[in-house]
């Protein structure tokens, strides 16, 4: 619901909304929306707003009405568009009113707190042993293995969480009461659901087990990934490219130490000197149209890898996001110090 400390009536004067905005913290966007006595949102008003109405001779008295600007933005509750969300935030605006058909206010976006409202339904897999981490797995799952002071696959529920996604599954079998313990609790309202892998499924196989899905985009990831992958970036490039399959790719660089030759046969064609080759990794996240996952095979070994292979046999589009920012598969003991380093930097 609406925090009713942004609405105010128009008929109120710009002095009671001098007070109002003085009521908030600093940390606060100075934004008002201005409210008829039916509850339709009229406008909106910001401090900035107000000062230069007052320079401009408006008296304190003067009611809101007068001021406030009537071709707002706003974001229709029917039928809310991630891309005008993308550009809130590239024109740098906080607050955005969030509409029903008689423009009454259902909610207010904060993009300082929150990244966006996706509308996907996510599902990660932790059924994996973690077997190169032993002996840290032998009596924890590898998904709640602490990275600073917070679980691995908690920074992944929460970055999503943060992304406006309100459908999260994680797929459990290793140590599975583990895991289903640490979500039997809602976090920011959201119900994390545990779905039982009934044997070890690959990479992706377990998704077939998750009982229903809300939207016809669904995220698939590894729970035991380190990374800041732009969830609405990721989104955004999906949908213009009218992807099948997504897959994050992360760039990764052979140097070689030596001169190579280029052969023809036996010929030497040239020498090129310590070559450097950029490739794309596959970064285990993943967005599909929700009815391809109905080609996975049921209660058969499966990985994202076989289906990705699959798709493309298939003739469908399946396209690669390039992964900017950090990202760190924890696989290995190394793998799991370096994410502990990178934790102590980073502003989470």
């Amino acid at each position: 619901m609406c925090d009713s400390k942004y609405l105010i009536d128009e008929s109120l004067s710009i002095l009671d909304a001098l007070k109002k905005l003085n009521s908030f913290s600093k940390n606060e966007a100075l934004t008002l929306f201005v409210i008829d006595a039916e509850g339709r949102v009229r406008g909106s008003l910001t401090d900035g707003d107000i000062r230069r109405k007052l320079v401009e001779g408006v008296l304190l008295n003067s009611p809101l009405n007068q001021i406030m600007h009537r071709d707002f933005l706003y974001l229709d509750a029917n039928r809310i568009l991630v891309p005008h969300i993308h550009r809130f935030k590239e024109k740098g605006i906080v607050l955005v009113p969030i509409l029903d058909e008689e423009k009454r206010i259902v909610d207010v976006l904060n993009l300082k707190q929150q990244k966006s409202l996706l509308p996907i339904d996510a599902v990660l897999m932790a059924g994996g042993k973690g077997e190169r981490l032993r002996p840290l797995t032998e009596r924890t799952p590898k998904p709640l293995l602490k990275v600073g002071d917070k679980s691995i696959i908690d920074y992944n529920i929460d970055r999503l969480i943060n992304f406006g996604v309100k459908h999260i599954s994680v797929t459990v079998n290793y140590l599975r009461e583990q895991i289903e313990e640490h979500f039997a609790e809602k976090r920011a309202g959201i119900q994390v659901r545990c779905v039982r892998e009934p044997q070890f499924l690959g990479t992706i196989g377990a998704v077939k087990f998750v009982e229903a899905f809300h939207n016809d985009t669904v995220l698939i990831m590894n729970s035991d990934l380190f990374t800041n992958i732009d969830f609405e970036d990721f989104y955004l490039h999906f949908k213009e490219h009218n992807a099948d399959m997504a897959v994050a790719a992360v760039p990764y660089s052979v140097s070689v130490p030596y001169g190579i030759f280029e052969l023809e046969g036996r010929n030497i064609e040239g020498v090129c000197e310590k070559p450097i080759y950029n490739y794309y990794a596959n970064g285990g996240i993943y967005l599909i149209k929700r009815e391809l996952l109905e080609e996975i095979p049921d209660n058969s070994f499966f990985n994202a890898t076989d289906f990705m292979e699959m798709l493309v046999c298939e003739k469908k589009n399946v396209i690669r996001f390039p992964l900017t920012g950090y990202w760190i598969d924890i696989g290995k003991h190394e793998d799991y110090q370096r994410a502990q380093e990178i934790v102590k930097h980073l502003q989470l």
